[in-house]
C-alpha cells in the first residue's frame, strides 16, 4: 500500500490517499482538497470520513460529482454534513453509505474496516485498510482529540480509549493532523489521558 498525504485549509488537516491493489482510496477531503485528490489519483473507488467536522469534510460534495465515486461517513455524524454551527459555508454533502459502529465493507477484495471511537464527536471512527489506522480525531501522535465541542462527550471519550487500549495488534497510526505513529506507541499514554479528562 501507498499513502499520500497533504494537509489543508487553515487547520492543516490531512487529506489521504490510500491506494492498495490498484484501488484509491480518498481519506478526509477538508478544504480545497479537490485539486490536489484529482492530481493524485487514477482509480478512485471511495471517499471515506474518520468524522463529521467541516476541516475533515469540505471537499466531500465537490469530489463526489467529479468522481462520481460513493461517499462512505459514520452515521453518528451525518448530521454535521449539511449544518455547522462553526462554519455556515459548509458545502453541505450526503453520503452514500451510512456507517454503522465497526461495520466493515469489502471491495473486491481490499477489507475496510471502521472501528467507532465516540468522544470527539457521536460518529467517529478510525478506518483500517491493511497495515494501516487512519485515526481522524481520535487519536494523535502523543495526543487525543478534544472531547469540548458541541456533541462531543468526556465519558464516550474515556470509553473508546479504554477500548483502544486493549487492541492488541499494532498499525501505523494516521492522524487528522499532524505526523504519523503507532496503534501501541499510543497505547502507553491512554491511562493518563483517561484520567485526566
Amino acid at each position: 500500500m501507498t499513502i499520500k498525504v497533504q494537509a489543508m485549509g487553515d487547520y492543516q488537516t490531512n487529506c489521504y490517499i490510500a491506494t492498495i491493489e490498484g484501488k484509491d482510496f480518498i481519506i478526509d477531503p477538508g478544504v480545497d482538497a479537490t485539486k490536489w485528490v484529482l492530481e493524485n489519483v487514477t482509480n478512485p473507488v471511495a471517499i471515506l470520513n474518520t468524522h463529521g467536522h467541516f476541516d475533515h469534510v469540505w471537499s466531500n460534495d465537490e469530489l463526489q460529482k467529479k468522481l462520481h465515486i460513493p461517499l462512505y461517513t459514520p452515521k453518528g455524524d451525518v448530521m454535521l454534513l449539511s449544518g455547522s454551527g462553526w462554519m455556515p459555508e459548509l458545502p453541505p454533502s450526503t453520503p452514500d453509505v451510512e456507517v454503522e459502529p465497526n461495520e466493515e465493507f469489502d471491495f473486491d477484495g481490499v477489507k475496510v474496516k471502521f472501528r467507532h471511537f465516540p468522544g470527539h464527536c457521536p460518529g467517529c471512527s478510525t478506518i483500517e485498510i491493511g497495515d494501516a489506522m487512519f485515526s481522524g480525531d481520535f487519536i494523535f501522535e502523543r495526543s487525543i482529540g478534544r472531547c469540548d465541542f458541541p456533541y462531543s462527550s468526556p465519558e464516550d471519550m474515556k470509553e473508546s480509549l479504554k477500548r483502544f487500549k486493549e487492541l492488541d495488534y499494532d498499525k501505523t497510526v494516521y492522524p487528522g493532523h499532524g505526523g504519523s505513529t503507532t496503534i501501541q506507541e499510543e497505547q502507553k499514554y491512554s491511562d493518563y489521558w483517561i484520567k485526566n479528562i
